[in-house]
């Protein structure tokens, strides 16, 4: 069998996934690593990150000890939100590479034992897809792909309703040519939002599904999937600052019922195919409970947990969110994700405060949570965010939108550094690639490098590397053992998951444990000698998580 891109990229052939290890259910307690291709590994020496570089850096993802990798996007597209606006779902931008590129990736993975996730953007295109373009010339079947509606005023002159666009300003723009007429586009101006209405979006994305599935992927992170449908008539809000109520309140744009039926229909889709192949939510909701909609049985497989993410470094609030998070998601059967950190977010190093120890801390809690963990690339380096980029580097939309308030995504998207020296032309690059980085990396950012901290024991590469392994080898944790709360102080974290206990210390100052954990397994900073006795209490220094297991 043989698959053609819309690009002239030519062919290859179809790449089964591999055998890969792991019981029935992998996904119900891997460990997935983001890579954001752009600031990953730049194969090419232009100073962007790309598919080859991505290639040639599987060792590393291997060697750390993650179940599957997934990919931001890497379509061919302007770029205008990079690479969130889609141009050709069936076709590799150039900047990153060929259609065999990405074909050669997949192999490589499966032959590691790493599946692939690659990203879908469903909710919108961009203005420079076909379908957008003949749609804006005039072409009325092309427009009924889109949401296209008449302006308010007199000569329509006003959007259609006050929906707010994520990125700032009105969620809708006129149409060039046609006085009175707009588009919606809950993003930027330039990813016009299709409307799900129409069968034949629906029945073009299951063919893209397809088209990827037969490629290899082992899976789908599917973009603003609680977007999609839109609420009959598109009222108004009402109101403003309409982003400030996402994942708390109810909104016309985002989270509609409607969206269930599109995903049902995706997972009769992944079932056709054999190895286990899933659908990941990006669904920001009200509660836990609506996320747990997304992952019935006949949906899909994960949803992402940003209640998690967004709560801070605090015990009662921790284990409030865990709590809703594993009861909501085990009423439907399904596994809880964590996560701290991603391509939309301030690092959790420096968003939670407390600096390096904290973040370690919070990285070793999430990684003993029952279920699935999420790592963003550089997470495992300890990568603090990039707070001082000058204005002429930002690319993140967000930033020129908004004047520069809310646009911080381009801190957390420095490329990676790899090696301690810079480049030979004295450009930062880092190894990240021989011609530099996109975005400027920070002084000494090679000293958190992968070669600066592998074989350092007291480094948070190391710290990554022994968690996942002792994942893996510890029957009670991922998907084993439910989770027991046990008796901690205030300020404390603590539980069992049959013979491993693990402690968080949320609080500056040390504190004395009320039981006997055990024998220490991990800790994220070190402790008193006499504390990693297997008996006696344990006092855990402030901003401190450890393992133990029971005797």
């Amino acid at each position: 069998m043989t698959q053609h891109s819309s690009a002239t990229e030519g062919t290859v052939e179809e790449a089964a996934p591999a055998a890969l290890p792991g019981a029935a259910g992998w996904w119900r307690d891997a460990v997935i690593y983001q890579v954001y291709p752009r600031s990953f590994a730049d194969g090419n020496g232009d100073g962007m990150g790309d598919l080859p570089g991505i290639r040639q850096r599987l060792p590393h993802l291997a060697e750390l000890g993650v179940d599957a990798v997934w990919l931001s996007p890497f379509y061919a597209s302007p770029q205008a939100d990079a690479g969130y606006d889609v141009a050709d779902y069936r076709a590799i931008d150039p900047m990153f590479g060929t259609l065999h590129d990405a074909d050669a990736l997949i192999r490589d993975a499966h032959a590691l034992g790493l599946r692939v996730i690659i990203d879908i953007v469903p909710n919108h295109s961009s203005d420079q897809h076909e379908w957008f373009k003949r749609a804006l010339a005039g072409d009325t079947a092309a427009r009924d792909r889109y949401h296209f509606a008449p302006g308010k005023g007199a000569a329509g002159e006003l959007p259609p309703n006050d929906w707010e666009s994520v990125f700032g300003g009105p969620a809708w723009s006129p149409v060039p040519g046609s006085p009175g007429l707009w588009y919606l586009h809950l993003f930027a101006p330039e990813q016009p939002d299709f409307n799900w209405d129409h069968p034949a979006v629906r029945d073009e994305f299951r063919s893209v599904l397809r088209f990827w599935l037969d490629m290899g992927v082992d899976g789908f992170r599917i973009d603003v999937a609680h977007g999609l449908v839109k609420a009959a008539g598109l009222p108004d809000m009402g109101s403003t600052e309409q982003l400030k109520l996402l994942g708390t309140a109810e909104l016309p744009f985002f989270d509609q019922d409607g969206v269930h039926e599109i995903y049902r229909s995706w997972r009769q889709v992944l079932d056709e195919y054999p190895g286990q192949r899933v659908g990941v939510a990006e669904a920001w909701t009200p509660s836990a409970e609506r996320t747990a909609l997304y992952v019935r049985e006949d949906e899909l497989h994960q949803a992402f947990n940003f209640h998690y993410l967004n709560t801070g470094w605090d015990a009662a609030a921790l284990r409030e969110v865990i709590d809703a998070s594993l009861t909501s998601l085990g009423a439907v059967g399904a596994p809880a994700t964590w996560v701290l950190s991603n391509h939309d977010v301030v690092r959790h190093r420096t968003r939670l405060g407390g600096g390096h120890a904290r973040g370690r801390a919070a990285s070793l809690l999430m990684l003993a949570l029952p279920g699935s963990a999420y790592v963003y690339q550089g997470e495992e380096l300890g990568l603090p965010e990039v707070t001082e980029l000058p204005d002429e580097a930002r690319q993140d939309p967000s930033f020129f939108r908004s004047s520069g308030q809310d646009g911080l995504r381009d801190g957390c998207r420095v490329p990676l550094p790899w090696a301690e020296e810079e480049t030979a032309d004295g450009g930062s690059s880092y190894g990240f690639g021989s011609g530099g980085s996109w975005l400027p990396q920070p002084p000494g950012w090679g000293a958190l490098s992968v070669t600066a901290q592998t074989g350092d024991a007291s480094s948070t590469l190391e710290l990554y590397r022994t968690a996942l392994r002792l994942r893996r080898e510890r029957p009670e944790l991922g998907d084993g053992e439910p989770l027991e709360w046990l008796p901690a102080p205030e300020g404390v974290l603590a539980f069992r998951r049959g013979a491993f206990v693990c402690a968080a210390n949320t609080l500056a100052e040390p504190v004395r444990l009320d039981f006997e954990p055990g024998e220490l397994l991990l800790a994220s900073r070190p402790l008193p000698a006499e504390q990693q006795q297997p008996t006696g209490e344990a006092e855990l220094p402030g901003d401190t998580t450890a393992w133990w297991v029971a005797g």
